[in-house]
């Protein structure tokens, strides 16, 4: 896709992970991360873990300074939007060239984690613990 402003082509990808959802955009650059319209050290709170995961793809293929990307994040926590960035952005490099794909896909960071909370049922306390048996 073409951004008409800057005559740049804008790559997109969405990640999913728990209740979050990340919609990212990725634009050739100098490499900076923008999270809501925030620097992207300080929406995750400068945590070195956080912003690990967020660039891992980059990191595998090699392209750290070679993109700028800018996502919009919505739902569940700084760990949830963390993982979904990470999905959304291979996702995205592999519309730049689909040869990324093969690689992003050895490491494993094209899988969608389904993983979500459990729901409660009737009679439990949480998804499966029960209130404590007496027997009297």
């Amino acid at each position: 896709m073409l951004n008409p402003q800057q005559n740049k082509v804008i790559y997109s990808g969405t990640g999913r992970r728990k209740t979050s959802i990340a919609r990212v955009q990725i634009i050739p650059g100098s490499g900076k991360l923008i999270i809501n319209g925030l620097p992207g050290e300080s929406y995750l709170q400068f945590s070195p873990n956080y912003l690990r995961i967020s660039c891992t793809p980059l990191n595998v293929l090699g392209l750290n300074k070679e993109y700028d990307i800018y996502v919009k994040a919505e739902g569940g926590g700084l760990t949830g939007q963390a993982d979904a960035i990470r999905l959304g952005l291979a996702r995205a490099l592999c519309n730049i060239n689909p040869e990324n794909r093969l690689m992003l896909k050895s490491e494993g960071l094209l899988s969608r984690d389904a993983r979500i909370k459990e729901r409660k049922k009737y009679g439990l306390r949480k998804a499966r613990k029960a209130p404590q048996y007496s027997k009297r």
